[in-house]
């Protein structure tokens, strides 16, 4: 089948200046470029003056279930997407032996909602052909994550690995690299993830960097702790050879914002010192997460069930309040209190496991505690027991000078982040942040032009992921491509947050509409992209 795109304005990924051109798509490939192309039998689609982009590559997101659940990811493709990369923060469906799968189930259901048996893999390979056997709209990139390697060999144990513990998960990381896993994601607050110490952390880089993969991290503190966490990243992409992205950088709470241009200057450091490393974010001043990020890692030791079971007894939950209303956590070192910098009214409810608490999403937990007449703490361990810790919330905790740093940073790259549930009232960032994003540069706003954020959304995530034929449009590559219009725009808010974006009019992937006139076609032919 061949496509001619004309009269386009292309934007052709490289963040030279658009210009005026034809497309030719033969197959599933870009055929040829140029500023007029011959049809010679082609299905001519008129751009009208509309611009035409590489496919956007989501650099960060948490769709490893909803691909499952939603293979047409309507909310993905009505914002240009073309690729998405899951597994990150160390949550993920696979590695599983039989007798971690019910914590890795659990564990990814605390940020994500219920996963059922048949949703969580013993590998890669199982992984992948889950989902190319019932075929997805838009491709997928999947990173390891560092909790389902802790869990098939140690289980929630709060402690170091021993060095045959180490070799055990280097194994099981290697044998997914072997099968095309594309990297390893570290999650350093959320537990198991966070209970690795620098010895774990280092042999892991080591087998990333054999393999030639990518090493991603949630680092441990976004907060006072931020310039430390940095650091301790950079040291371990060192230590173990590996190259690195930093996950959604930013300064959480108020006594740290202006945090960022120290943070990014370190990382400039680093790479002129020879360190691979690069970071993405989201265009929006609130975070999302599991409500068990208030508490302190160590309260997760045993997992949910010890943590209920603590959360019953009167002294450990005198001691939790203490965490979260205090700061005063001796277990955790470093660890701050997310309500102590942010406060009750700023963390909203998000989504919830429980159906009979739907009513609950979109108010802050002040304004819940009001409506029960109790205090914000006895409001959060009542949810947390009722609803067995799979409470989504939305935090509003970063400031728009230091998302402008980030955002307009050579070494970014864009990550929804969206937590996508199939209910709720989740961070707009899963519906809106590629057009949101877009707007500022078609406005005239932030610190890039047009191209350079293009840039930011195609070619910069293309080769941190080694997708060596995405990315450009350029003849040769896989027509992943994207049609929008001069005043495309996000719609999605943090009231309405799964409003559908105006002005992406066209969506291809591999030569094929996935999007057509703003019409979701159906179609399906995108693939879990292996690592070569």
């Amino acid at each position: 089948m061949s496509i001619l795109i004309r009269n386009a304005r292309i934007l052709d990924g490289t963040g030279a200046p658009w210009f005026p051109g034809d497309v030719l798509i033969e197959g599933e490939r870009i055929a040829a470029v140029a500023p007029k192309l011959d049809a010679n039998g082609a299905e001519v689609v008129d751009a009208a003056g509309r611009y035409l982009a590489p496919g956007f590559i989501d650099a960060h997101a948490h769709d490893d279930l909803i691909y499952l659940r939603q293979p047409g990811r309507p909310e993905k493709v009505a914002q240009g997407v073309t690729t998405v990369v899951v597994g990150n923060c160390s949550f993920g469906l696979y590695p599983q032996t039989p007798a971690s799968a019910d914590g890795l189930r659990e564990h990814f259901g605390n940020l994500l909602g219920t996963v059922r048996p048949e949703e969580s893999f013993a590998d890669f390979a199982a992984y992948r052909a889950s989902l190319d056997g019932r075929g997805i709209a838009i491709n997928l990139v999947s990173l390891v994550g560092h909790a389902a390697l802790r869990l098939a060999v140690m289980g929630w144990q709060n402690r170091a690995a021993t060095p045959e513990e180490r070799e055990a998960m280097a194994a099981l990381l290697a044998e997914q690299f072997r099968q095309g896993a594309h990297g390893l994601s570290l999650g350093l607050v959320y537990p198991p993830s966070a209970w690795a110490d620098t010895a774990e952390l280092v042999r892991l880089a080591e087998v990333v960097a054999e393999h030639g993969a990518l090493l991603t991290a949630h680092v441990r503190s976004y907060e006072g702790g931020l310039i430390a966490s940095v650091d301790e990243f950079l040291d371990l992409l060192k230590a173990g050879g590996a190259s690195g992205l930093l996950s959604h950088l930013q300064a959480a709470g108020r006594p740290y914002w202006g945090s960022l241009p120290r943070a990014v200057e370190r990382l400039e450091i680093a790479r002129k010192d020879g360190v691979d490393v690069s970071f993405d974010m989201y265009p929006y001043p609130a975070g999302s997460s599991t409500i068990l990020q208030l508490l302190p890692p160590s309260a997760l030791a045993g997992g949910v069930e010890a943590l209920l079971a603590r959360m019953a007894d009167p002294d450990g939950l005198a001691a939790l309040r203490r965490a979260v209303e205090e700061g005063e956590a001796p277990a955790d070192a470093g660890w701050e209190s997310k309500i102590r910098l942010i406060g009750w009214e700023n963390v909203r409810i998000g989504g919830v496991g429980e159906e009979s608490f739907r009513a609950l999403e979109g108010l802050s937990l002040a304004e819940i505690a009001g409506t029960r007449r109790e205090t914000p703490f006895e409001t959060l361990s009542w949810l947390i027991a009722a609803d067995r810790g799979r409470t989504n919330i939305v935090m509003f905790q970063l400031s728009e000078d230091d998302l402008d740093v980030a955002l307009s940073h050579p070494l970014h790259m864009l990550g929804s982040d969206g937590l996508p549930r199939e209910t709720g009232k989740p961070h707009p960032r899963a519906f809106g942040a590629f057009p949101r994003y877009l707007a500022r540069a078609l406005r005239g706003e932030g610190g890039l032009g047009l191209e350079d954020t293009v840039r930011h959304m195609t070619a910069v995530p293309a080769q941190r992921f080694g997708l060596t034929d995405r990315g450009l449009v350029r003849p040769g590559m896989v027509a992943d491509l994207t049609l929008f219009t001069a005043d495309a725009s996000d719609r999605a808010t943090f009231r309405d947050p799964t409003r559908l974006p105006h002005g992406i009019t066209d969506v291809l992937v591999a030569g094929r509409f996935v999007l057509r006139d703003g019409e979701h076609t159906g179609a399906r032919p995108g693939r879990t992209l292996a690592r070569a």
